[in-house]
């Protein structure tokens, strides 16, 4: 039996806000969950993933307030709560400040929420848990969900930051590795060197055949190759863990830029604003 609406008469929007770009996206469909019930083991959950829509994206660190209010106003012109999720906590303290000015200053209101860990139905078998990502762990609770039945996942997230993380087959969270993407690589070798300039839009294209024929090109492949081989050979050790039937989910902005190295990966590049969508109950009820 499907649970009452969550939030009744307001409209719920998420918002990822990571390191590099705020996601916005408006809550479609939450699925079925009673919102008063405990956490539960996700094994546990029967439930498909909610469904997001009217994504939007915005610049963390220098987006306008009237960016906001525009999507806001063709979104949700009535009341509505924001549940936000965020790894930026100056980009998050921004979105949370504009979010209250148009609350009063377009007689409507906008209520929000900052969630955490325990808002998500998510069990995570490390010692500080509220240390980790919520990116990485909303990632985890929908990869709980659609992953196979019995199997565990890996779990690839290619933002500023490229992350692997491992979901055993019960659900729970074990943890994985981080890496630099390819724009924190370039920038590196650009502030790190003297001489080396600082190569754009590796995240949108193939890395150049070998050899590089000039500087921007050699930049260009050592990065494009470097992370396709560091992220098949981390996704190799989780599975050397899991198992070699262990699912593999793709989700981020450059997915593209390693999907030919993950044959068979599941992509969903919505996978952590459909982790928020998770907690959204929870984050409504209180």
């Amino acid at each position: 039996m499907s649970s009452p609406p969550i939030c009744l008469g307001d409209t719920v929007l998420l918002a990822d806000v990571g390191n590099t770009r705020i996601k916005l996206a408006v809550l479609v469909d939450h699925g079925v969950m009673d919102p008063e019930q405990p956490t539960l083991h996700p094994s546990q959950l029967s439930r498909r993933l909610p469904t997001v829509g009217r994504r939007h994206d915005l610049t963390s660190r220098g987006f306008r307030h009237d960016q906001l209010e525009k999507w806001l106003k063709s979104v949700a012109p009535g009341a509505a709560v924001v549940i936000v999720a965020s790894v930026h906590d100056a980009a998050a303290a921004k979105l949370e400040a504009c979010l209250a000015e148009l609350s009063v200053t377009s007689h409507r209101p906008l209520r929000q929420r900052r969630i955490g860990h325990a808002d998500l139905p998510l069990l995570i078998r490390l010692e500080s848990p509220h240390r980790v990502g919520i990116d990485r762990l909303a990632a985890a609770a929908a990869a709980g969900i659609v992953k196979t039945p019995g199997r565990s996942a890996i779990i690839v997230d290619c933002g500023t930051a490229a992350t692997v993380d491992m979901v055993s087959a019960d659900g729970e969270f074990l943890g994985g590795a981080i890496l630099p993407g390819p724009s924190l690589m370039a920038r590196a070798l650009a502030e790190g060197t003297s001489k080396l300039p600082e190569v754009l839009a590796l995240e949108q294209s193939a890395p150049p055949p070998m050899p590089g024929r000039s500087t921007h090109e050699a930049i260009a492949a050592g990065i494009g190759f470097g992370i396709q081989g560091a992220i098949a050979r981390l996704v190799a050790e989780a599975r050397s863990t899991l198992g070699v039937d262990a699912d593999v989910i793709l989700t981020g902005g450059w997915r593209g830029a390693v999907r030919a190295v993950l044959p068979g990966a599941l992509d969903m590049p919505d996978l952590v604003l459909m982790g928020v969508a998770l907690a959204a109950e929870r984050a409504c009820a209180r």
